[in-house]
This record gives C-alpha cells, sequence and structure tokens, in this order.
C-alpha cells in the first residue's frame, strides 16, 4: 500500500474515534476541510509538519498515521 493511502486509512480511523468530523479536525489543526479529505483519500501528500499538527489534534502520536501493521 502507498504511504499516501495508509496515511488516509490511518487518519480516517483515529478521527473517527475521536469523534471528529472532517470539517472539525481541520478546524482544530488549523486545516481546510478539503485539504484533510484530500489527506484521507491520499491524494494529499502532508509534511511532517502537518502530520504532525493532525496528531496532536487527535492525540495520537505521529507515528501511529504511518503505521502499517494493518496492511
Amino acid at each position: 500500500m502507498d504511504v499516501r493511502q495508509r496515511v488516509g486509512r490511518n487518519l480516517k480511523k483515529y478521527r473517527k474515534e475521536a469523534g471528529f468530523s472532517q470539517e472539525g479536525l481541520a478546524l482544530e489543526c488549523g486545516l481546510h476541510r478539503t485539504y484533510v479529505s484530500g489527506v484521507e483519500r491520499g491524494v494529499r501528500n502532508p509534511t511532517v509538519v502537518v502530520l504532525e499538527r493532525i496528531a496532536e489534534a487527535l492525540n495520537v502520536p505521529a507515528a501511529r498515521l504511518l503505521d502499517d501493521s494493518e496492511s
């Protein structure tokens, strides 16, 4: 699985577990909703700085967004 797809799959999983909508998470991170959507769909290539902001908002280690244990 492509790393962008893996990040997207993990982001969606942790976002839903945290009870965020895409828009709510985007507001929490200071990002646009369409950007969060693009990351989840695997069409955006977020920087490590953005991954860290997302992980902090989700209260998970940033490495969890890269985890491939489910692939």
